[in-house]
Protein backbone atom coordinates (compact mmCIF):
# COMPACT_ATOMS: atom_id res chain seq x y z
CA UNK A 1 0.00 0.00 0.00
CA UNK A 2 0.87 3.31 -0.75
CA UNK A 3 1.82 6.14 1.90
CA UNK A 4 -0.34 8.04 2.96
CA UNK A 5 -1.12 11.26 0.70
CA UNK A 6 -0.74 8.95 -2.43
CA UNK A 7 -3.90 9.61 -2.97
CA UNK A 8 -6.30 12.71 -3.70
CA UNK A 9 -9.09 11.53 -0.68
CA UNK A 10 -5.91 11.33 1.53
CA UNK A 11 -5.24 15.03 1.32
CA UNK A 12 -8.71 15.61 2.15
CA UNK A 13 -9.34 17.08 6.01
CA UNK A 14 -12.74 15.36 6.02
CA UNK A 15 -11.06 11.96 5.07
CA UNK A 16 -8.31 12.28 7.85
CA UNK A 17 -10.30 13.05 10.47
CA UNK A 18 -12.67 10.52 9.37
CA UNK A 19 -9.93 8.32 9.55
CA UNK A 20 -8.79 9.36 13.17
CA UNK A 21 -12.17 8.68 14.30
CA UNK A 22 -12.15 5.30 13.31
CA UNK A 23 -8.96 4.58 15.44
CA UNK A 24 -10.83 6.73 18.52
CA UNK A 25 -14.10 4.22 18.03
CA UNK A 26 -11.89 1.16 17.99
CA UNK A 27 -10.44 2.25 21.51
CA UNK A 28 -13.48 3.71 22.59
CA UNK A 29 -15.18 -0.16 22.15
CA UNK A 30 -12.28 -2.18 23.60
CA UNK A 31 -13.80 -2.34 27.31
CA UNK A 32 -17.24 -3.60 26.18
CA UNK A 33 -18.77 -6.50 27.56
CA UNK A 34 -17.44 -9.83 24.95
CA UNK A 35 -21.19 -10.63 24.23
CA UNK A 36 -21.15 -7.05 22.53
CA UNK A 37 -18.12 -8.27 20.25
CA UNK A 38 -21.32 -9.17 17.72
CA UNK A 39 -23.52 -6.38 18.88
CA UNK A 40 -23.39 -3.16 19.15
CA UNK A 41 -19.19 -3.48 19.16
CA UNK A 42 -19.45 -4.87 16.14
CA UNK A 43 -22.02 -2.19 14.46
CA UNK A 44 -20.01 0.88 15.86
CA UNK A 45 -16.54 -0.14 13.82
CA UNK A 46 -18.83 -0.95 11.35
CA UNK A 47 -20.52 2.51 10.87
CA UNK A 48 -17.25 4.18 11.80
CA UNK A 49 -15.06 2.34 9.16
CA UNK A 50 -17.92 3.16 6.63
CA UNK A 51 -17.18 6.69 6.79
CA UNK A 52 -13.35 7.18 5.47
CA UNK A 53 -14.59 4.60 3.02
CA UNK A 54 -16.89 5.99 1.76
CA UNK A 55 -15.13 9.30 1.23
CA UNK A 56 -12.35 7.14 -0.34
CA UNK A 57 -14.73 5.39 -2.96
CA UNK A 58 -16.80 8.86 -3.84
CA UNK A 59 -12.90 10.76 -4.61
CA UNK A 60 -12.26 7.56 -7.02
CA UNK A 61 -15.34 8.92 -9.00
CA UNK A 62 -15.33 11.01 -11.88
CA UNK A 63 -18.65 12.30 -11.72
CA UNK A 64 -19.67 15.06 -9.11
CA UNK A 65 -22.90 13.37 -8.69
CA UNK A 66 -21.54 10.28 -8.06
CA UNK A 67 -19.20 11.76 -5.14
CA UNK A 68 -21.58 13.50 -3.31
CA UNK A 69 -23.46 10.54 -3.18
CA UNK A 70 -20.63 8.53 -1.42
CA UNK A 71 -20.45 11.72 1.12
CA UNK A 72 -24.27 11.28 2.14
CA UNK A 73 -23.85 7.73 2.32
CA UNK A 74 -20.57 8.23 4.66
CA UNK A 75 -23.02 11.19 6.72
CA UNK A 76 -25.34 8.21 6.84
CA UNK A 77 -22.73 6.06 8.80
CA UNK A 78 -21.95 8.69 10.66
CA UNK A 79 -25.63 9.42 11.62
CA UNK A 80 -25.71 5.86 12.69
CA UNK A 81 -22.25 5.88 15.07
CA UNK A 82 -24.20 9.00 16.77
CA UNK A 83 -27.30 6.93 17.00
CA UNK A 84 -25.00 3.51 18.38
CA UNK A 85 -22.55 5.59 20.71
CA UNK A 86 -26.23 7.06 22.47
CA UNK A 87 -27.19 3.77 22.66
CA UNK A 88 -24.13 2.44 24.04
CA UNK A 89 -24.05 5.12 26.37
CA UNK A 90 -27.38 4.32 27.86
CA UNK A 91 -26.92 0.62 28.15
CA UNK A 92 -24.26 1.51 30.53
CA UNK A 93 -21.43 0.15 28.36
CA UNK A 94 -19.55 3.51 27.91
CA UNK A 95 -19.36 6.84 29.13
CA UNK A 96 -20.05 9.61 26.99
CA UNK A 97 -17.09 11.31 25.45
CA UNK A 98 -16.94 14.67 25.07
CA UNK A 99 -13.89 14.38 23.21
CA UNK A 100 -15.55 11.52 20.82
CA UNK A 101 -18.77 13.94 20.53
CA UNK A 102 -16.63 16.61 19.50
CA UNK A 103 -15.05 14.58 17.05
CA UNK A 104 -18.09 12.93 14.97
CA UNK A 105 -19.23 16.99 15.18
CA UNK A 106 -16.18 17.58 13.39
CA UNK A 107 -16.81 15.20 10.86
CA UNK A 108 -20.34 16.20 10.05
CA UNK A 109 -19.15 19.86 9.43
CA UNK A 110 -16.37 19.23 6.99
CA UNK A 111 -18.73 16.35 5.03
CA UNK A 112 -21.33 18.66 4.88
CA UNK A 113 -19.03 21.27 3.83
CA UNK A 114 -17.65 19.50 1.50
CA UNK A 115 -21.09 18.19 -0.07
CA UNK A 116 -22.02 22.05 -0.44
CA UNK A 117 -19.16 22.81 -1.63
CA UNK A 118 -19.32 19.95 -4.56
CA UNK A 119 -22.72 21.17 -5.34
CA UNK A 120 -22.04 24.69 -6.27
CA UNK A 121 -22.09 24.88 -10.26
CA UNK A 122 -18.20 25.86 -10.79
CA UNK A 123 -17.15 23.47 -8.11
CA UNK A 124 -13.81 21.01 -9.37
CA UNK A 125 -13.64 17.34 -8.46
CA UNK A 126 -10.16 17.09 -8.06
Amino acid sequence: MGDVGSRPHHQLDVWQDASGLVESIYRHTAGFPAEERYGLTSQLRRAAVSVPSNISEGAARRSRKEYVHHLSIARGSLSELETQLLIASRLGLAETSSELDDHVERVFARLNALIKRLAEPAARID
